[in-house]
């Protein structure tokens, strides 16, 4: 029996996905052995030794402390684009809301005495809220992930001419980019010939203000931005003095700050990109899927801190490492197991950037003894056995 603790909401349809008879999930637990959650931002003081998972249902995981969870062995999973589809049409809300005025057109409307002239009224002031149409105009997209390309396909499918831009774009994203989306070489290029420009990479030390004075200056006069996936990612300094320049006609983001707030270039929405019951629900199954894999099989998919790593499952013993990516260590963990008359049926090894993990199939059970001594040696950061399905 597998404990889960759920720090969030979880929709009952990713709950469902771990059988009642195997896992016990509740929102108050003192020894878990995985943790999920969605938006609430977890202290390194608030996870237990226990914990061996930590999945969040959504693609953004700085509500988790990683760097501390990687040495600790704990595998941080996050859900790509499981709500890819919301936050796409989010963004293509945030396009049409840019261009024609349309939140000042409805709350004037909604200001109108129903005893005036309404329909006169309406004629006589619908020109103050007009604004172009994005049809043939030239949207640039920085990162072409799951949402990246969704955006790119879609807005073609619009009429405008997209240009995306990403150096690190998947073999998979990739396959999903329609043919005719153009591929700036640099930044510079496609900011410096977009209309629009939408944002879809993860906010990290090096993207933090990724959009600051540098790049306004390179926009084209009363650009749009729209920004559905940091906040951080753009300096509000820089943004509110662009605006007054004129270099930015607007700014829709999904990330309201207070230092932006008020402004009538900004429009804020309350980070709805994925509050929509089906995004919910597709985040919840692939979190919950991908913890229930990882704690009955030791197979990881879509971890942030840790390699994937996949290995048939014959329902054996299984012994899962985690040590640090540096030379010998499969060869001090092998030569351990041979030395205590353990046998290496099968064996995985991969790695990302620092650390390296290892699945092994192995005929016999492992002690307590052996696995303390594992545990011991140095650059190993977590130890966990499987036991066999028939046990």
């Amino acid at each position: 029996m597998y404990s889960i603790q759920t720090l969030n909401k979880i929709s009952t349809k990713g709950l469902d996905c771990l059988p009642r008879e195997d896992f016990e999930t509740a929102s108050d637990m003192t020894h878990p052995d995985a943790i999920l959650v969605r938006s609430y931002k977890i202290a390194t003081e608030e996870i237990p030794s226990t914990v061996k998972a930590i999945a969040r249902a959504g693609a953004g995981v700085n509500n988790i402390p990683v760097d501390y969870c990687t040495e600790e062995g704990i595998v941080v999973f996050n859900t790509p684009g499981a709500n890819a589809n919301s936050v796409k049409e989010l963004v293509l809300t945030g396009l049409f809301l840019s261009s024609r005025d349309i939140i000042n057109g409805i709350n004037w409307t909604q200001s109108l005495n129903p005893a005036d002239e309404v329909s006169r009224l309406v004629e006589k002031e619908k020109s103050r809220f007009s604004g172009p149409e994005i049809q043939g105009k030239k949207l640039g997209i920085i990162g072409l992930g799951a949402i990246g390309v969704l955006v790119a396909n879609a807005a073609q499918s619009l009429g405008m001419e997209v240009t995306g831009y990403d150096p690190f774009i998947s073999i998979n994203a990739a396959w999903g980019l329609s043919p005719s989306v153009h591929k700036a070489k640099s930044l510079d290029q496609l900011i410096a010939k977009s209309d629009y420009i939408s944002l879809h990479i993860p906010l990290t030390d090096k993207t933090r203000g990724i959009i600051d004075a540098q790049q306004f200056e390179h926009m084209k006069p009363a650009t749009r931005l729209l920004n559905f996936a940091r906040g951080g990612l753009v300096n509000n300094d820089s943004l509110k003095k662009a605006i007054e320049d004129g270099k930015i006609s607007h700014y829709v983001t999904d990330f309201p700050d207070g230092e932006v707030l008020g402004n009538p270039g900004i429009i804020t929405i309350p980070h709805l990109g994925a509050s929509s019951p089906e995004a919910e629900e597709n985040c919840a199954v692939m979190a919950a899927k991908q913890t229930k894999d990882f704690l009955e099989t030791g197979n990881i998919k879509n971890s942030v801190n840790f390699p994937s790593c996949a290995m048939d499952y014959s329902g054996g013993h299984r012994l899962l490492i985690a040590n640090r990516n540096i030379p010998n260590m499969v060869g001090q963990i092998s030569t351990m197991l041979a030395d205590n008359g353990i046998n290496i049926q099968d064996m995985m090894n991969k790695h990302m950037n620092d650390i390296a993990y290892n699945i092994i199939d192995i005929d016999n059970a492992v002690t307590q003894e052996l696995l303390d001594k594992l545990k011991g040696i140095d650059g190993v950061v977590m130890v966990r056995t499987i036991p066999p399905l028939d046990d």
